[in-house]
This record gives structure tokens, C-alpha cells and sequence, in this order.
């Protein structure tokens, strides 16, 4: 009975930390688009952060990317997919949406994803689809009605919703690109490999697309205004970086390790909230009462149509039963976040 308890214990004791981990990785990518926005305010173009961003990443995961070498021999599919996709179309579509609409909805309208993800399993897959299923995606598009205010005209810039929506697509990319990485058995790849080559691959296309060369360096010498208060350029990017980033998907990671890719998904889904709230505090952005309804209808969508995806589909970027046993022998596992 005492090895029993003390089994029970220490699965209790992973798990709170497994949920510790995931809560800082959704506060950490929750507070990118609020270091952002004074920094494109200030002068700098949005391709711009983001070759700031992911390039600053990945220097930072070099050392990872050396380590699991041997990924570039056996997945170079995988890798230049994960880094034109989950990386440089992600962050680019995100950051361009934020120089036009506010950071909560850009986020809001991001987490469309899992619904998106039904879609390709339904209707490219050919995998059926649950009843609760097509209740989220009903549910997320009628609360993302609600955020961009059809009623009203569509308020909103169209081009930075385009945007957004861009980066939710992308988001799609990143799932079906884990579930093929995921489903190699014994040969699976190190999610930290993957990240680390998905970086670097994203770092080298931004730098073809955003060309850094034409970048107005002096803005990260002076200070950018956040709601009336004069914050260091430098000290924002570094946040990006190292928090928003690097932070952000290394304890995403991990967590992912000691919870099931579910949980850790709902959990990672208080971004959106966290990035809404930060906006309105350091930001001064508002939300309308239908807005603020509409996002927490593509919340609980999203939330519905992921966790209720049938098994085995892309909407789960986690390996099989199997794999996942292996992974965690390893004491690695697949991120079910971007």
C-alpha cells in the first residue's frame, strides 16, 4: 500500500507540475503580441519583428539543432514544412494582422485552428466527424461574427482579419505536419530537434521575405510607447525572444511530457484570454461586450471541436498510444502547440 500511495503521489506531483509549466507557456506566448505592438508602433515593419523574433529564437535552440543533426538526414520534409508553416507563416500572418487589428482578436481569430483542423479531416482525410465536432465549428464561427462585428460593417481592418485568418490556416499546417511526425513509431522525432530546425528554417525564409538589410536598426536604440509609458525597444525584443519564444515553446514541451496533449491544448488555450487581458492593460485596448461574448464563443468552439476530433486524426499532434509510451521513455514528447 505505501508504494502504492507514493506512485499516486507522484503522478499527483507531475501533473500540478505538467499544468505549471503549460500556464507559463500559454502566459509566455500570450504576452508576444503586446511586446510587439509598440515596436511596430514605433518605426519597425511587422516582418520585421518577426525576423527579430524567430532569428533571435533560433540562435538561442543552435545548440538543440546540433544535438539532433541527424534530423536534417531524416525528415528534411518535415523540418522545411514545420519552418515555412508553424514558424515563418505563423509568426508573419500574426504579426502583419497586428499592425492593423487589435492583439486580442488577431489572437481570437488564430484560434480558429482546431475547427480548421476538422475541416481537413472531414473533408481531405475523409475521416467522420463528430456531432460535438461540427457544434464547435458552428460555435466558433458565430462567435468570430461576434468579435469582428458583421452587424456594423465589418469594423475591423479586412486585410489584418485576412491576416489572422492566414496565420489560423498556417496553424493547421502545424498539426498535420506533428501527426506525420508523430506516427514514425521508434524513429519519431525529438520535438526539441523539431522546434530547433524549425526555427532555423524559419529564420532563413523570413530573411529572404522581411530583408533585414532595409530595417530601420535604430529604433531598438531608442524607446517605444506602451499606453503612455516609455519602454527600451531592446528590452521588449528580448522579452520576444527569449520569453515569448523560447520560454514559450520549451515549457509547452514539457508540459506536454507530463500531461496528455488534451489537457495541455485546453490549458495553452488561456493564451488567447491572457493576450486579451495584457492588451487591456499595458495597451489600453477595449472590447466591446459582443466582442468580448464572441471570443469566449471561438474559445469554447475551438475547444469542442479539438477535444472531439476521433482518434488518430490530425487534430491530435501527438503520436499513437505506443510512440507516445516510447517518447516518454526518452523523456520526450510531441508539442501539441505551434
Amino acid at each position: 500500500m505505501p508504494v502504492v500511495t507514493s506512485g499516486i503521489s507522484q503522478r499527483q506531483s507531475g501533473r500540478g507540475v505538467g499544468l505549471g509549466l503549460a500556464l507559463v507557456s500559454a502566459v509566455a506566448f500570450g504576452g508576444s503580441g503586446v511586446a510587439a505592438k509598440p515596436l511596430i508602433e514605433a518605426g519597425l515593419d511587422p516582418l520585421h519583428v518577426v525576423w527579430l523574433r524567430v532569428t533571435g529564437a533560433a540562435l538561442v535552440m543552435v545548440p538543440l539543432a546540433v544535438r539532433h543533426r541527424a534530423l536534417l538526414r531524416r525528415r528534411p520534409a518535415l523540418l522545411s514544412g514545420f519552418g515555412l508553416l508553424a514558424v515563418a507563416g505563423v509568426q508573419a500572418c500574426y504579426f502583419a494582422a497586428l499592425s492593423r487589428i487589435p492583439v486580442g482578436v488577431a489572437l481570437l481569430i488564430e484560434y480558429l485552428a482546431p475547427a480548421l483542423v476538422l475541416g481537413w479531416v472531414r473533408f481531405v482525410q475523409r475521416r467522420p466527424v463528430t456531432r460535438a465536432a461540427a457544434l464547435g465549428v458552428v460555435l466558433a464561427a458565430g462567435g468570430l461574427a461576434c468579435v469582428v462585428e458583421v452587424w456594423s460593417g465589418l469594423g475591423f481592418d479586412p486585410l489584418g482579419l485576412l491576416l489572422a485568418l492566414g496565420a489560423a490556416c498556417c496553424q493547421v499546417g502545424y498539426f498535420v505536419l506533428s501527426d506525420q511526425g508523430g506516427d514514425a513509431g521508434d524513429q519519431a522525432p525529438d520535438p526539441l530537434g523539431v522546434i530547433a530546425y524549425g526555427l532555423l528554417v524559419g529564420a532563413v525564409v523570413l530573411t529572404a521575405v522581411a530583408r533585414p538589410w532595409g530595417m530601420d536598426w535604430s529604433v531598438l536604440a531608442h524607446s517605444a510607447r506602451m499606453n503612455g509609458t516609455q519602454v527600451p525597444a531592446v528590452v521588449l525584443l528580448v522579452w520576444i525572444v527569449l520569453v515569448a519564444t523560447v520560454l514559450a515553446y520549451v515549457t509547452g514541451v514539457l508540459s506536454v511530457r507530463r500531461l496528455s496533449p488534451q489537457v495541455a491544448g485546453v490549458v495553452a488555450c488561456l493564451e488567447a484570454v491572457i493576450a486579451t487581458v495584457l492588451a487591456w492593460v499595458l495597451l489600453g485596448e477595449h472590447l466591446s461586450a459582443p466582442q468580448v461574448a464572441g471570443g469566449a464563443v471561438v474559445l469554447l468552439g475551438a475547444f469542442i471541436a479539438q477535444s472531439s476530433a476521433p482518434a488518430g486524426s490530425a487534430a491530435a499532434p501527438a503520436a499513437d498510444g505506443a510512440a507516445e509510451r516510447e517518447l516518454s521513455a526518452r523523456g520526450t514528447t510531441i508539442q501539441d502547440r505551434r
